[in-house]
């Protein structure tokens, strides 16, 4: 029987051909979903004649530069850490040209509930969400604690101070803009700059953790699974709490759409967050604020790049507006103010 789809970019026959060979238990016919809100590599869902169910990875259509939407690197990535944190299993790569013109990953699915939105968030209970105070940073001290060298991750990416990586690469995403008003980008740049922490170690770094990356259990709360791991790198693990806390908007705060569902009532506070990470990991996470102001410096070029590509095709971001941007650069000099005077909260 022809798999049912077809999914933009996807050989449905030849791939349903290729899951079923792998021996996961797929019974034709196959079909193909999209999964998922992102706009970055594209996720289906597969489901089988018996209704069992996996995930497909592959990246975006279009011209890719050349280290971006790496699959292959993901498929590294988590074949490495499937037994140390909480993860899609891996079943199989396949880059044959047969099948594909892509990489393609092909992934367990986890079952669980994922906040993409504040309509989800509304139906879960008050000790629901405060069971995120301990299950997200605990999930987060996790991927931190990965054994580089035992699961050979250590030449993963560059050993160079990870603050100062991060404020160039993301200046020069800025310069490719060419939006000389929002004029507080490089300001903000500069105090980054001259401001860096000293990297006192060098741990597995996300990229991308927040809310919307991760399958929590629709009882517990628990994490039983960080997604989207393309950003992954190697760095200093209080960017990923700092990520973690921009994309963490508490009554009172700017909406951060499509990241609102943290501004219900019972959600942590951002400082229990940073609180329950120092004291499973037992790190000094003085320097939270300087990563804080980062994320939101760097959220607001995303944010930015989205509004200039809307332009330049004639259209219009639907969510995001100037304003946001200035918002976020608004929070991010705040941030920078508190970390240089040390009053970070």
């Amino acid at each position: 029987m022809e798999p049912v789809g077809p999914v933009t970019g996807l050989r449905s026959v030849a791939v349903s051909e290729w899951i079923v060979s792998l021996g996961c238990g797929a019974t034709p016919p196959l079909s193909f979903d999209p999964l998922g809100s992102g706009k970055s590599n594209l996720v289906s869902l597969v489901t089988d004649a018996n209704r069992n169910r996996w995930v497909l990875r592959r990246p975006p259509m279009g011209r890719l530069a050349p280290s971006a939407h790496d699959i292959a690197r993901e498929h590294e990535v988590l074949v490495a850490v499937n037994d140390s944190v909480p993860t899609p299993r891996v079943i199989a790569l396949t880059t044959d040209p047969s099948i594909t013109d892509v990489p393609l990953m092909l992934l367990e699915h986890v079952e669980g509930l994922v906040l993409e939105d504040t309509e989800v968030a509304e139906r879960t209970s008050p000790a629901w969400r405060g069971s995120l105070a301990r299950s997200v940073p605990e999930a987060l001290a996790k991927v931190h604690a990965v054994d580089l060298e035992g699961v050979g991750l250590a030449q993963l990416a560059s050993s160079k101070p990870y603050a100062q990586r991060q404020v160039k690469r993301w200046q020069r995403q800025w310069k490719e803009l060419d939006t000389p008003s929002l004029s507080g980008v490089v300001g903000i740049a500069d105090r980054l700059a001259a401001n860096a922490p000293t990297q006192n170690e060098t741990a597995l770094v996300h990229g991308d953790f927040h809310l919307r990356n991760l399958i929590l259990d629709p009882d517990s709360g628990a994490v039983r699974a960080i997604v989207d791991w393309e950003l992954c790198t190697l760095g200093d693990p209080l960017a990923d709490l700092g990520g973690l806390l921009a994309y963490w908007p508490r009554p009172g705060d700017d909406p951060m759409v499509p990241f609102s569902a943290s501004t219900l009532a019972d959600f942590p506070e951002r400082h229990e967050l940073v609180g329950t990470y120092a004291e499973i990991t037992g790190r000094d996470v003085g320097a939270v604020a300087f990563w804080q102001a980062l994320a939101y410096w760097k959220i607001a070029i995303i944010i930015q790049g989205v509004r200039v590509r809307a332009a330049r095709r004639g259209t219009r971001s639907p969510h995001y507006d100037e304003r946001f941007v200035e918002s976020l650069l608004a929070r991010a000099e705040q941030e920078i103010e508190a970390y240089e005077s040390n009053d970070a909260p």
